[in-house]
């Protein structure tokens, strides 16, 4: 096609029919953080959500030090409590508690975390559309009608285009198929939200639990929201029945077990491997529609938070893009960007999964008897610094994870 006839078509396809700058699929913490930052450009941006807003997810909602620095400016954080304290234990013995003067991190409840994000993004100046299910993406054929422009087909037929799409919708959506994101680590994380009386609420209020579990790899969380204790365990995909058994065992030694839980729920998470792509054409994906969450801990919300705004901002730049070679430049760019800081921190942290699912005990040892690993977990929960940077950055720390590395 030529210029003038490309030209041409792109005015026909502003014509007929609305052509956003940006379109987002999924309104989680990446896909609304991504909404918020490509808004604030002043470009057209439209935020699509499956679900009707707020709405339950499986999470722990731990707000960490890198969680809270990724939210927009002024954002109000609905906490449900405030931690200053920690109860380590090695499948429910050797408790020992660490407390810390400050603040570690703040927990939330997903449904209302999650809403007033994608309230910040409107007030950026995003259209959000709830209900919506979107089929497939397309970046050729019948209804794209110029090389600029993507086709993001609805469930009903519906054909909304856009100049660049952001792929938010989860670790198993549509987005990250048609960009042809590959997984190579995947868990089963099980919880359940127990109401309890005041005086156990009051027992856990400031205070988390994290047991190292039985099965290698594991780790159990209880966090207490007000009235609420959010309980849950994680582990590899496929001890499905020792999960569960787990998570009872779990609960039962808490003295929880006589509570009756308000929701019980699963779900799976996923991590990229190291040569997955975080684009295709003038589609990219971030949070975990591309696999990025912390491989140690699975924690996923500051990664969502932090991918989805540079997912953001890129997609302004390939919105931009006149031609393909311009396009997939931007989309280098945002991919080098992932690697380069969150891609560094899931390489530590699959060194640290390494060594924790073969000698859990020696990393309970350390985080409860020797001071500076405590002080290490507070800084890194704080967000002052990262695992990979104390790796990086202090020899003895380095040299301990590749002698545990060795084994």
């Amino acid at each position: 096609m030529g210029a003038e006839a490309q030209v041409s078509s792109e005015r026909a396809a502003e014509d007929n029919q609305q052509v956003w700058d940006v379109v987002v699929v999924g309104a989680g913490p990446g896909g609304a953080s991504a909404a918020h930052a490509a808004a604030c450009t002043g470009r057209r941006v439209l935020l699509l959500e499956k679900a009707q807003l707020p709405r339950y997810k499986t999470c722990g909602g731990g707000i960490i030090g890198p969680s809270r620095d990724s939210l927009p400016p002024g954002f109000d954080l609905p906490l449900r409590d405030r931690i200053h304290a920690v109860t380590f234990s090695l499948n429910g013995k050797l408790t020992r508690t660490r407390r810390s003067k400050n603040m570690l991190f703040g927990l939330i409840n997903r449904p209302d975390f999650d809403a007033r994000l994608v309230e910040s993004a409107k007030d950026a100046g995003a259209t959000v559309r709830t209900g919506v299910t979107v089929s497939r993406v397309e970046q050729h054929g019948a209804e794209v009608p110029d090389r600029r422009t993507v086709a993001v087909v609805l469930g009903d037929g519906e054909v909304v285009l856009a100049r660049a799409v952001v792929g938010a919708d989860g670790s198993a959506g549509r987005i990250g198929a048609h960009v042809g994101v590959k997984l190579d680590q995947v868990d089963l994380g099980l919880e359940a939200e127990i109401p309890v009386p005041a005086p156990v609420a009051e027992d856990w209020a400031g205070r988390v639990l994290i047991d190292w579990g039985p099965i290698p790899g594991s780790y159990g969380w209880v966090f207490p929201k007000g009235d609420t204790l959010t309980v849950g365990v994680i582990s590899a995909r496929g001890e499905g029945a020792a999960t569960k058994r787990y998570l009872d065992d779990f609960i039962g030694r808490l003295g929880l077990a006589g509570f009756e839980p308000s929701i019980s729920s699963g779900h799976l998470t996923r991590c990229r491997a190291d040569d997955s792509p975080l684009s295709r054409g003038r589609v990219l994906v971030c949070g975990d529609a591309a696999g990025l969450l912390e491989p140690w801990t699975r924690e996923g919300i500051s990664f969502a938070l932090r991918s989805g705004r540079l997912a953001g901002e890129w997609a302004v730049r390939v919105a931009e893009a006149h031609d393909a070679v311009d396009a997939r430049r931007q989309a280098l760019n945002y991919a080098f960007a992932i690697k380069a800081g969150l891609g560094v921190e899931m390489g530590v942290g699959r060194q640290m999964l390494k060594v924790f699912s073969r000698r859990p005990g020696l990393l309970h040892a350390a985080i409860t008897g020797f001071r500076p690993a405590w002080q290490a977990f507070a800084k890194i929960t704080r967000g002052t610094t990262t695992l990979a940077e104390i790796v990086r950055t202090h020899g003895m720390a380095r040299r301990a994870l590749e002698a545990m590395d060795r084994g």
